[in-house]
């Protein structure tokens, strides 16, 4: 097991340590060189040497603080048997659910079918370019898994009227899916992730039911995580009460998305704090820039907080604008 850093949690820095979601992808040109001969996503995500080395380019080029493993969240649905597809323009793409087929499915074949995914962190952790750096393990939260599994792509539009239909399905597919995150966050730290962030992509779609979908399943997510011994960070983007959030699940940071005014996150929240960042910033100018970062940073000065964005990096992002935006992280005073 890779040894214990977690500078990005215990802030072991004397700056803000900084990462950024999805650093690891298309805005980077020796990603979309890679890109380019390797048309099926899932295909490339189980590519272990070719996902390692995914992973290391934004630190070859930037020198963040931490790499995040390059995959995806819908590996676990593709593990246990429900067809995944990524279709450009569009987005992910799964198939028909058959929770017979699902049920059947054993922690063996799982890993077996994910093998390449743990192959790739080992791969990662022990290249010297993390000698001090955090390598992040990552899963989707339970509601989200469970989301794209019964909507079969992004719920960009909500989910649908008759979603809650049928309690009992929902219900079988949320203990399976449980389940298998946690075989996914135990090998993934076994191959040599060092800390977890858990991916709540759509909780912002639920207006009730929110303890039964969100808090209890993620709770369980993170307490089984931390008896581990790595420590969780959560994203429940969108969420209303991230307080509420902090309170019941307990994470040991929390990454907030950049709808939430971080001066109420700085006064109601005490764990350490992650993020909030617009990434459409990142598209601006270098003196907006500089303004906006200036902002998170004056806000969280004596909060422990670890620079990132409130979603994931676009993909138009200039290469100028993400040196100017550590340059400001790491020169702040």
């Amino acid at each position: 097991m890779t040894p214990i850093k977690n500078c990005i949690v215990n802030k072991d820095t004397r700056s803000n340590p900084i990462w950024l979601m999805r650093q690891a992808g298309r805005y980077l040109p020796e990603f979309r060189e890679i890109r380019k001969n390797n048309q099926d996503f899932v295909k490339l995500c189980l590519n272990e040497n070719l996902s390692s080395e995914i992973t290391l380019q934004p630190i070859k080029r930037f020198g963040f603080d931490a790499a995040i493993i390059f995959s995806d969240i819908l590996m676990i649905p593709f593990a246990i048997n429900q067809d995944v597809k990524f279709e450009k323009g569009f987005g992910p793409k799964l198939g028909n659910l058959n929770i017979d087929v699902i049920s059947k499915i054993n922690e063996i074949d799982f890993t077996n079918k994910l093998n390449p995914v743990y192959n790739a962190i080992s791969l990662t952790a022990q290249n010297t370019l993390l000698k001090d750096k955090d390598l992040i393990g990552f899963v989707g939260a339970p509601w989200t898994i469970l989301v794209y599994m019964i909507n079969k792509m992004s719920p960009k539009k909500g989910i649908p009227e008759n979603f809650f239909n049928d309690i009992s399905l929902l219900n079988n597919l949320l203990f399976i899916i449980e389940k298998f995150i946690k075989l996914h966050i135990k090998n993934q730290i076994n191959a040599g992730a060092n800390i977890i962030q858990i991916f709540d992509s759509w909780a912002g779609l639920l207006e009730n039911k929110i303890p039964e979908y969100i808090y209890n399943p993620t709770f369980n997510i993170v307490e089984y995580t931390k008896k581990l011994g790595v420590p969780v960070i959560c994203f429940p983007r969108g969420i209303k009460n991230y307080k509420e959030y902090c309170d019941i699940v307990k994470p040991d940071m929390i990454n907030i998305d950049y709808e939430v005014d971080p001066n109420e996150i700085k006064k109601n929240i005490k764990i350490p704090v992650q993020g909030g960042l617009d990434p459409k910033i990142l598209l601006t100018n270098k003196n907006n820039l500089k303004k906006e970062v200036e902002k998170y940073l004056a806000i969280f000065k004596d909060h422990p907080y670890s620079f990132n964005l409130g979603h994931g990096i676009l993909p138009e992002t200039k290469i100028d604008l993400v040196k100017e935006l550590i340059s400001i992280v790491r020169n702040y005073k």
